[in-house]
């Protein structure tokens, strides 16, 4: 099997990033929250990247930065795409007054901009990574419930699922065996993006306050920390945007080539 250089370079990004999320406490050359020098210093040999905003190491806080980042969006998009998935799959196999209860209520929660939701939620609720999971990943699960509940629209008229209906198969069976394997190819695509909105979004949330809180570092939350720097030349806000960037590009290529990959599936069983 051949992969493309563009499939490479974003597998290559993306597991760095990874190993260096689970590898976090083993490469770091210092703890997340130890100050070790003065303010803003420049990269030198003891600092590679130079310290934040009160003397912290700022490649330290990188990579535990990157760390929390993944894991609440890896964690919030797992989510997303079980209750959406599985919620668009159920709707549009029972049709009728289910099928409108929940996609009326799904609208209703998309009539409200996701960010201004998630701010009036945290404001009056404790800003935990556990609430912000839970929050981004119901947000995100209306997404991916519209594209899940039209393709399986699509799928639930295949003679091969009337066929599993006429056997006397169960709800779950159909879901599971007949329009799972079959709505793959645009889910997985789809994963990819809400990957990388789930990134901006709990970085735009850090960078405003209501996100992951310090002393715990992530990328927009050590943008935050040192957004002042900026007017004194200092770099330290720039890199973890360019890690925000370098990482949601290397998604997209690899969702890109995944779907390139799967793209069989969407002709159905015969």
């Amino acid at each position: 099997m051949r992969i493309p250089i563009a499939a490479l370079v974003g597998l290559f990004f993306t597991s760095l990033f990874f190993l260096m999320a689970i590898f976090a406490p083993l490469i770091a050359p210092y703890g997340m929250a130890e100050v070790v020098g003065d303010v803003w210093e420049p990269p030198s040999d003891q600092f590679m990247l130079g310290t934040d905003n009160i003397g912290r190491d700022l490649l330290s806080r990188m990579i535990y930065g990157g760390q929390t980042t993944i894991f609440i969006a890896t964690a919030a998009t797992a989510l997303s795409f079980i209750t959406g998935s599985v919620l668009g799959f159920f709707a549009a196999v029972s049709g009728g007054w289910v099928d409108q209860a929940i996609s009326r209520s799904v609208d209703l929660i998309m009539s409200i901009p996701s960010l201004i939701f998630a701010l009036v939620v945290l404001s009056v609720m404790p800003t935990t990574i556990t609430i912000l999971i839970v929050l981004m990943g119901l947000l995100d699960s209306t997404r991916v419930y519209r594209l899940a509940r039209a393709v399986a629209v699509d799928i639930t008229v295949m003679d091969y699922v009337e066929a599993a209906r006429l056997r006397g198969e169960k709800t779950g069976w159909i879901i599971f065996r007949e329009i799972l394997p079959n709505a793959l190819s645009p889910l997985v695509a789809e994963m990819g993006l809400r990957f990388i909105f789930a990134v901006l979004f709990v970085s735009t949330l850090s960078f405003l306050g209501l996100g992951v809180q310090p002393p715990q570092a992530d990328w927009g939350g050590i943008v935050k920390e040192n957004k002042e720097g900026i007017n004194y030349g200092i770099a330290a806000a720039l890199y973890p945007a360019y890690a925000i960037a370098v990482l949601c590009i290397s998604i997209n290529l690899v969702a890109d080539w995944v779907l390139n990959r799967t793209t069989s599936l969407k002709g159905g069983r015969g």
